[in-house]
């Protein structure tokens, strides 16, 4: 019976202790500090590019075809995460990679609500936060629409569809007051329902071969309109 208590003690004692170091890394800053050390400084000639984002941008990177790898893009993207998790790790995850553009693509994951109730405002205001932050740094500045989603496979019937549009439209509108890059992968994969087409997904939030396909080149054009932006 005694043998049995410690070895409880000692499994609740190791389980709290690895919760505990989760909860303090809860914007995972861990995830990429390594290979920011590798990266490096841009070369003098180096137009770096740099995307933000959530499980969309992180599984864009993993194709071996896609533009991360053949023109060494760098892919920040950490799956789930929201728009203030993001906010706490864009300084270390972009802003110290001295970017020339940084392409931001999150609030999806802020609308499910995986780090708490948040308000359509409120995710707006933490992508602004991005923004203004990269500017104030020099680093041009492409804010992307958040993708059409009809539902959440990890949580169902939240009926997100409408609020991505009320998000979209926000964010819209304070990249042409701010003459900020504004791209919009919304119109070119909705659906009649205003989810995202069945090529495109393949759990009506995560994007299919086809729906990279289609960001890829809406993607590069937003690029090159924003290093061609004198600020």
């Amino acid at each position: 019976m005694k043998n049995w208590k410690q070895i409880l003690s000692i499994f609740l004692f190791t389980s709290l202790n690895i919760a505990s170091l989760q909860a303090q890394d809860w914007a995972n800053l861990q995830r990429f500090q390594a290979d920011n050390t590798a990266l490096g400084a841009p070369t003098a000639k180096e137009k770096r590019v740099v995307f933000m984002g959530n499980s969309i941008t992180e599984g864009w990177g993993n194709d071996k075809n896609s533009f991360f790898h053949t023109k060494g893009y760098i892919n920040r993207g950490i799956g789930g995460q929201t728009t203030p998790q993001m906010l706490v790790r864009f300084r270390q995850d972009v802003v110290a990679l001295q970017p020339a553009v940084v392409v931001i693509l999150a609030g999806i994951n802020d609308i499910a609500g995986n780090t708490g109730p948040s308000t359509i405002p409120m995710i707006a205001d933490n992508i602004k936060g991005m923004a203004e932050i990269a500017r104030a740094n020099g680093i041009k500045v492409v804010i992307s629409s958040v993708l059409p989603a009809y539902d959440f496979p990890w949580k169902p019937n939240m009926e997100p569809a409408l609020k991505v549009i009320t998000l979209n439209k926000l964010l819209k509108a304070y990249a042409k007051k701010n003459k900020i890059v504004y791209l919009d992968y919304f119109s070119a994969m909705v659906d009649e329902r205003n989810g995202m087409k069945k090529a495109y997904s393949y759990d009506e939030v995560h994007c299919t071969q086809a729906g990279y396909d289609v960001m890829t080149p809406l993607a590069e054009k937003a690029i090159t309109k924003a290093l061609k932006r004198k600020k």
